[in-house]
């Protein structure tokens, strides 16, 4: 067991053409990588979008530079870096004086999602997640038509269950009605925006709905996970393809009436809606039903033909019995660096050592050997330990 550099700094002189005319000059500060035969340069700001970091390829072979495209929520630039490779395609990028919450970053340039993102696109794709440390709950994703129930079965999780279920804040690109705050309704975004968000693959799931755009970003999941809840995702059968298409390690839950007269009774009994919205609601049901059952997507069925042992029922699927539950996940803490240290890698260990005059040196270990989740959402499972200096 030895010690590897942490990192390795290519000093790239002159530029190098990137095979669209620009010539592409590294600051003293950039970080350089070698994996195989191509470098994967890291500062500066991203083309696409100032406030992200940016990521350019060399390869050795053709002596070529290439921009990427490049998918999630990306890490703010800053005055220094440090970049470790690691196994499975992942480069750890720890940025030097950030914020706790913004401090250890993951850079995919050749996982599964990676590779599967290159054959959609068909060009040089990375990808970046956040790091936290701990572990959360799987997102639960419900589906169902309308008139089934499932939001009332939601909301007697949230009122029973408060602190352990959230919801997340969708997107929208029309404009807020009276008394619509954004942020807590919805996301209020321009269209060319989200249109740009989704290319760049940080939406789950969207749909176009009399000419706007509605969606569930990555990002509001992953920001219920970090307040320690489960995030609850109400959304129709093809939403949960894309959701279940996506890298989010979700449950899938699809409710269904006792049967289609059942369903029209309820429907009826709402005194809403027209004979015309009523017969569409039911066409559209059924063909809802069948693609639920049939799909493959989801793992549990539930029949919401007596509500009190259907949500019986969605509380054992989730593990939560009569007791107060307790939920096991705390709020992700960040993870406080030293402005100043030097970086080493002992196998699946960081270890982080504080230098400077007048400091304590002590030494910050990340454990990385039980990491799971991945780009475009965060990387979890990070474990940290502090050992002081004597």
């Amino acid at each position: 067991m030895g010690e590897a550099p942490a990192f390795f700094v290519n000093h790239l002189e002159n530029g190098y053409t990137n095979g669209f005319g620009v010539k592409s000059e590294p600051k003293n500060r950039d970080t350089s990588v070698q994996i195989g035969d191509r470098s994967f340069v890291i500062g500066g700001s991203h083309e696409g979008n100032p406030l992200f970091l940016g990521v350019q390829i060399h390869d050795k072979i053709t002596n070529k530079w290439s921009s990427p495209s490049v998918l999630g929520t990306g890490p703010k630039p800053c005055k220094g870096y440090s970049a470790i490779v690691l196994k499975h395609g992942r480069i750890l990028v720890i940025k030097k004086g950030s914020a706790s919450d913004d401090s250890i970053w993951f850079l995919e340039v050749d996982t599964p999602f990676i590779r599967e993102q290159k054959k959609l696109l068909g060009r040089e794709v990375v990808a970046w997640s956040k790091g936290v440390r701990g572990n959360a709950e799987k997102p639960i994703v419900i589906s169902g038509p309308s008139g089934v129930g499932k939001g009332t079965l939601i909301s007697m999780l949230m009122k029973e269950f408060p602190s352990m279920f959230g919801f997340s804040v969708s997107h929208t690109t029309r404009a807020p009605r009276f008394m619509e705050k954004c942020g807590v309704h919805y996301h209020f975004t321009d269209k060319t925006v989200m249109e740009k968000e989704i290319k760049d693959g940080k939406f789950l799931e969207f749909a176009s709905v009399h000419g706007n755009l509605y969606g569930t970003s990555i990002e509001s999941v992953e920001v219920v996970t970090d307040s320690g809840k489960r995030c609850i995702l109400d959304i129709d059968v093809q939403g949960a393809r894309s959701v279940k298409a996506s890298s989010l390690d979700a449950i899938f839950i699809f409710v269904c009436p006792p049967s289609m007269n059942e369903l029209e009774d309820r429907l009826r009994a709402r005194g809403t809606e027209t004979e015309e919205q009523i017969q569409k609601r039911l066409r559209n049901a059924d063909a809802e039903i069948k693609a639920g059952k049939s799909s493959g997507i989801f793992e549990h069925i539930l029949y919401n033909d007596n509500l009190e042992e259907c949500y019986k029922n969605l509380k054992n699927l989730l593990g939560i019995d009569d007791h107060a539950p307790v939920n096991g996940v705390e709020a992700v803490e960040g993870i406080n660096l030293p402005k100043e240290h030097t970086v080493t890698k002992m196998e699946e260990k960081i270890l982080i050592q504080e230098t400077g005059e007048g400091t304590k040196k002590n030494m910050i270990v990340l454990d990385l050997s039980s990491i799971n989740g991945g780009a475009p959402g965060r990387t979890r499972g990070i474990v940290l330990d502090t050992v002081k200096s004597c």
